[in-house]
């Protein structure tokens, strides 16, 4: 059986085609998609699935840590399989997602906001906002 089907039973979630399909396609994207994105992407391959049935089935895969559900905008929570500790460019124009790979050496930061505070940081997800390459070029 393929490594997504068995994470998915690993979490105790019933492997359906839809949730392997949608588990699928997230794991196999990086443009980081809305719950409608992935909806239009493969309601032709699977006809009677509803939109609910995407909302229902990224909450769960969520919940269960498979994926990172994170607001771009006002009601625009994107999605992302990529469940590593990484920050994310956010183009306020055309509300497109990066991932940014890069090591922004966060660890001493978090180590003095918890001496600061006494706060035991367990995990962390940082943000840029501003305008990509592309929308700049089109201005």
């Amino acid at each position: 059986m393929n490594q997504l089907a068995e994470n998915l039973k690993a979490n105790k979630l019933k492997v359906t085609p839809q949730r392997l399909a949608i588990y699928t396609y997230l794991v196999n994207t990086t443009s980081h998609p809305t719950v409608e994105i992935i909806y239009n992407h493969l309601k032709d391959d699977f006809p009677s699935m509803s939109l609910a049935t995407v909302y229902k089935t990224v909450a769960s895969l969520r919940d269960v840590h498979l994926i990172r559900e994170f607001n771009v905008s006002e009601d625009s929570n994107r999605y992302d399989a990529r469940t590593d500790i990484h920050s994310h460019l956010i183009c306020t124009k055309c509300h497109k997602v990066f991932d940014y790979l890069e090591d922004i050496n966060i660890e001493k930061n978090i180590n003095r906001i918890q001496d600061c505070s006494g706060f035991a940081v367990d995990a962390y997800d940082i943000s840029f906002y501003g305008v990509c390459e592309n929308c700049k070029k089109n201005d």
